[in-house]
């Protein structure tokens, strides 16, 4: 049955009950807005984490339903610098609605609040979730690239993939809601395909049933849409499977290069192998690499099946027995090392080049003769927040010159009197640029009286007291524009 409406939002629960798959982060949930009811809240924020698709924005709204409190979202489409959250999410962190009501801050895809769009935002949501006196949720994919002072500050609640059985339930009651005849077994294969992800599970079931009122299973089939392997499923075969073409196989369904997929193996090889099978399992990745390493200088892509298979395969091949059990599979860190210094570099040219605009210099000579220097003048409380000001530093700027992080006291109080004098500073521009409009409009009116008015004889014309000019002549009455005086005046 065709519908306009996207059955994801036509089907969101209203309400905690309603969400599926998780009942034990929706208890935690449910704990939380209780003891924010009761008036003795357990954390000021909480962070639900978890899998793409597995209910976490549903269960934030269905909570602010449940609840009859207000909600103000701010999502990854959204300036989330740190002013756009003080004017924004500030407000709303600090004050109930007119009805009395309390007022639910929900900030989507926190992980990803890092780059130059979002500078300054991870300190002010971190001094926010602090001083909030309402609640405030944020929602994230990976728990872990969230700063870890933000991770301390909250309650961490985990949302898990949700189980095929129960993907296909909440299939079945749609295809009932809109009069749509199902196959169990289309049903169930939808819902195995979506890996865990109940959103894509109901976006895969509006798209077979589209202009239908059955849905059978050679519906679903010829709907199939392209699903890749996860790649902790792949790396659950290498390690723990019996076949070393099963492996390979496993490897050709993943949205990884080979050079991606052999630094995932490198990370975890350690972590599911010991002794001699660890010692093997490297071999085989050593000789992988030396293939890479040909097909980098050669550009023969040919090569790249032998590498796939040595650290699939080959790796699986390596162990002397059978490996059981549960193994914590993670990222590799080489990977998490070169975003964190990513990130500092940014930060570190950011704050270059606002100092050599400020001093006429190249942003090279700033960055190797100056930050230095304009570290040791931040740290003099009478100057810090003034040249903060005019230098427009963000929190991650001001705490990287003082050497610190800027979720310590002293870069937070630097940067809020700093982006309260850039605040007064705009008043002031604005008002001069409206008294210098007035005064223009003005004019017109005042040459019209003037040219009215009988001209004076000179005799009448009283003179003013002469002043002196820059080059010592005498001439009447001037105003001079006091020049305001810069930090960077030496």
């Amino acid at each position: 049955m065709a519908s306009a409406v996207k059955w994801t939002e036509k089907y969101r629960p209203s309400s905690l009950k309603e969400v599926l798959g998780n009942g034990k982060a929706v208890d935690e949930l449910l704990a939380w807005a209780n003891s924010w009811e009761r008036g003795a809240p357990i954390s000021g924020a909480v962070i639900l984490y978890g899998p793409a698709g597995t209910g976490k924005t549903s269960a934030a709204l269905a909570l602010a339903r449940q609840f009859g409190w207000d909600w103000i979202e701010m999502n990854a489409s959204d300036a989330r610098t740190a002013g756009a959250i003080q004017k924004i999410a500030g407000p709303a962190s600090q004050s109930r609605t007119f009805s009395g009501q309390r007022r639910l801050v929900i900030l989507d895809e926190a992980d990803n609040l890092h780059g130059t769009a979002d500078r300054g935002g991870a300190a002010a949501m971190l001094k926010l979730v602090r001083d909030t006196s309402q609640p405030v949720l944020l929602i994230a994919n990976e728990y872990y690239e969230i700063e870890k002072p933000l991770r301390d500050a909250a309650k961490g609640i985990q949302f898990r993939s949700v189980r095929s059985t129960t993907i296909a339930q909440a299939l079945r009651e749609i295809c009932r809601a809109e009069g749509i005849a199902c196959d169990p077994d289309a049903l169930m294969l939808i819902a195995e395909r979506a890996g865990g992800d109940m959103r894509s599970a109901i976006n895969d079931l509006q798209a077979a049933a589209e202009g239908s009122r059955e849905l059978k299973l050679e519906d679903v089939a010829t709907a199939e849409r392209d699903v890749k392997s996860s790649i902790f499923k792949v790396l659950e075969i290498i390690f723990k499977g019996a076949s070393a073409r099963e492996a390979l196989q496993a490897s050709y369904d993943l949205d990884e290069s080979p050079e991606d997929l052999i630094n995932w193996v490198d990370e975890n090889l350690p972590l599911a192998y010991q002794g001699e099978d660890l010692w093997h399992g490297y071999e085989s990745l050593a000789r992988a690499d030396i293939f890479l390493g040909r097909v980098a200088r050669r550009q023969n892509f040919g090569l790249w099946r032998y590498a796939g298979f040595l650290m699939t395969g080959g790796v699986q091949a390596s162990r002397a027995k059978p490996r059981h059990g549960y193994v914590a599979f993670r990222p590799p860190s080489m990977w998490r090392r070169m975003g964190q210094t990513r990130k500092a570099r940014s930060v570190r040219d950011s704050a270059a080049r606002k100092i050599a605009g400020h001093c006429h210099v190249s942003a090279s000579f700033a960055r190797a003769e100056l930050m230095d220097f304009v570290g040791l003048l931040l740290k003099d409380k009478r100057i810090a927040a003034p040249l903060a000001a005019e230098l427009v530093l963000e929190a991650e700027e001001i705490a990287l010159l003082l050497g610190s992080t800027p979720s310590t006291k002293k870069v937070q109080s630097i940067f809020e009197e700093a982006m309260r004098i850039r605040s007064a500073e705009e008043i002031e521009e604005i008002e001069l640029a409206w008294g210098a409009t007035a005064r223009t409009s003005a004019s017109p009116m005042v040459e019209t009286i003037q040219t009215a008015e009988p001209a004076a004889k000179p005799e009448s014309v009283e003179l003013a007291s002469p002043v002196k000019t820059e080059g010592g002549r005498r001439g009447g009455p001037q105003k001079v524009k006091k020049r305001q005086k810069s930090l960077f005046d030496f």
